[in-house]
């Protein structure tokens, strides 16, 4: 039953995957008390505890809030009712311009104008969020800075790089719709299925790709097209009120979970009929947590975090995906 879950017997691990003692926080220890194992993959972000008939996993924070969430069977049926997909990387190609934002703002807290990222940095700085990026840039770039004053001068360069993409002067390239992605949604309004966009970016930064995404596409208004879009809210700054983002995107579930139930009006026990499709490792656990079936898409860091067993199936483009989706 557990291998059914998870996708992998945890007797007989992938390559990259690692069999623990205990847990991080040491509330569950492999062989005591009904736990089989404690499992996680290459990345390392999250552990699985697996029992004979059920799967706990425990996703570890940077920010100090860690959670324990049930891992579900997912197994994707027809008639299918939604397909949930995420923003960056997956339906946009813009990850690469987020990390220059991410290095632009280290390099204002370091007061170094050199600055540059390391290529081995790319899996902690894109994916979850912001303030979990942040978190890891300072305590390896700029250990006594504080989340707070990094977040500051991320939202000082993220706000002048958005206006001047809107007033045509900004970074070329930053947001490039992915290869095939409007043939693919047309196909999906073909199929009658609902559509829902799903992002752990915050507003202010992913409206704005959204936006120029469709007007490259030629594609109208984004609102009009999607059935439910849902972002990780708006920031919380000094004298302005946020709304929740920051603590619960992915790979906690909430963010799919939300745009499928609340959004679309799928309940849960309809969840064999939506399927996520991600190009990250958080992604990925993100939609399986919420209770669906995860389809990659190739050209992310799901191949790097060894998170390949979690999906029912990885393609290399849209075009694979879509098969799939019509042999439901």
């Amino acid at each position: 039953m557990t291998e059914k879950i998870l996708g992998i017997n945890p007797a007989a691990l992938p390559s990259g995957w690692c069999s623990l003692p205990e847990t991080s926080d040491s509330a569950f220890s492999a062989g005591r008390n009904g736990v089989q194992a404690v499992v996680t993959p290459p990345d390392r972000k999250v552990e699985f505890v697996c029992f004979e008939d059920r799967v706990l996993a425990f996703v570890k924070s940077a920010m100090g809030y860690p959670a324990y969430y049930p891992l579900y069977c997912a197994a994707p049926e027809g008639p299918l009712k939604a397909v949930l997909m995420d923003l960056d990387g997956t339906t946009v190609r813009s990850e690469h311009f987020w990390i220059w934002i991410i290095e632009k703002t280290v390099s204002s807290l370091r007061g170094d104008s050199k600055f540059r990222l390391e290529a081995c940095d790319e899996p902690h700085v894109s994916g979850h969020s912001v303030s979990e990026h942040l978190q890891y840039c300072i305590g390896k770039y700029c250990p006594g800075k504080s989340v707070e004053e990094a977040r500051r001068w991320y939202f000082k360069h993220t706000n002048f790089e958005m206006n001047e993409i809107l007033e045509g002067r900004g970074k070329k390239g930053a947001f490039t719709p992915s290869p095939g992605i409007k043939e693919f949604l047309y196909e999906l309004k073909d199929l009658d299925v609902k559509i829902g966009l799903v992002t752990s970016g915050l507003y202010e930064k992913a409206w704005p790709e959204i936006l120029d995404a469709f007007k490259t596409l030629d594609m109208g208004d984004p609102k009009e097209f999607y059935d439910a879009i849902i972002t990780a809210g708006h920031a919380i700054r000094k004298g302005e009120p946020g709304t929740l983002g920051e603590l619960s995107p992915k790979p906690h579930p909430w963010l799919y979970a939300e745009t499928a139930r609340v959004g679309l009006g799928i309940a849960f026990e309809d969840r064999h009929n939506v399927i996520g499709i991600e190009d990250s490792s958080a992604g990925v656990v993100s939609i399986r947590l919420a209770g669906f079936a995860a389809f990659g898409l190739g050209g992310g860091n799901i191949e790097d975090s060894g998170v390949q067993p979690l999906c029912h199936l990885v393609c290399d483009d849209f075009k694979g995906i879509f098969k799939a989706i019509e042999s439901l």
